[in-house]
């Protein structure tokens, strides 16, 4: 993978939800090749935000580009981007090298490069032998590295991550985010990660973002945001 710079301007959205409505307004500009964790509170729009990114759902207003290119009315597939979420989607019935090649093609119709390219993945997540199993036959943390590896072979230069490891425990979490570390370094894209977790930004993020009231009110260093005072509500939000 090939970094890109990511650069949101001006992006609106409206969300509604019964009788509430947040206007939401974004302005976000993330190095390439970095790792940017993004927290707040609950509704605050970081889910939306990664959405917006991604191509499911459109802005009212504003503009998204990747790699300098304005990717703002493509669809998702035509976008430069994977994204991991927390249920990781994978097919109960298809077992684990399956699930991976669905990354590449979602007829299953693969050369022998790209099938040599699942194999690989599966390797370099930590998978070898695991291969003809189904996601019921592994653990929680493994059920993760599938869908990474599923990620990892699309070859997208961004990769969004909503909550990924919420369900897994302490051990496991941390395992997982020095994984990403390790891939991150390998291949050069360009991660953001929502988190509700301020230990795994420390661990994990060069950058930082804190999203408020559908805004990114900042981004800093990790460690500059989280010694930061000038932000009320970062502040209360971190207690």
């Amino acid at each position: 993978m090939s970094g890109a710079a990511l650069d949101l301007k001006g992006v609106t959205f409206h969300y509604r939800e019964g009788a509430s409505e947040l206007a939401m307004r974004f302005d976000l500009a993330v190095p390439a090749s970095t790792i940017t964790a993004i927290i707040g509170p609950s509704g605050a729009g970081k889910s939306t935000l990664l959405s917006l990114i991604a191509g499911f759902d459109l802005p009212g207003a504003g503009t998204i580009s990747i790699g300098g290119v304005d990717v703002t009315a493509d669809p998702p597939a035509r976008r430069p981007v994977s994204m991991l979420f927390q249920d990781h989607n994978l097919f109960a019935h298809l077992d684990v090298w399956t699930n991976v090649a669905l990354g590449l093609s979602p007829r299953l119709a693969l050369t022998a490069e790209q099938s040599r390219q699942v194999t690989a993945a599966l390797q370099r997540v930590r998978l070898a032998g695991f291969e003809r199993r189904l996601p019921a036959q592994v653990s929680g943390g493994e059920r993760s590295r599938v869908a990474l590896a599923r990620v990892l072979v699309r070859d997208r230069p961004v990769l969004l991550l909503d909550e990924p490891f919420a369900a897994l425990g302490p051990a496991l979490r941390k395992g997982m985010l020095g994984l990403l570390k390790d891939l991150a370094r390998e291949t050069g894209v360009t991660m953001l990660m929502v988190t509700h977790q301020p230990e795994d930004a420390r661990f994990l993020a060069d950058l930082t973002a804190f999203v408020d009231a559908g805004q990114v009110l900042a981004l800093r260093p990790t460690a500059e945001l989280f010694a930061s005072h000038d932000i009320p509500t970062l502040t209360e939000y971190l207690g």
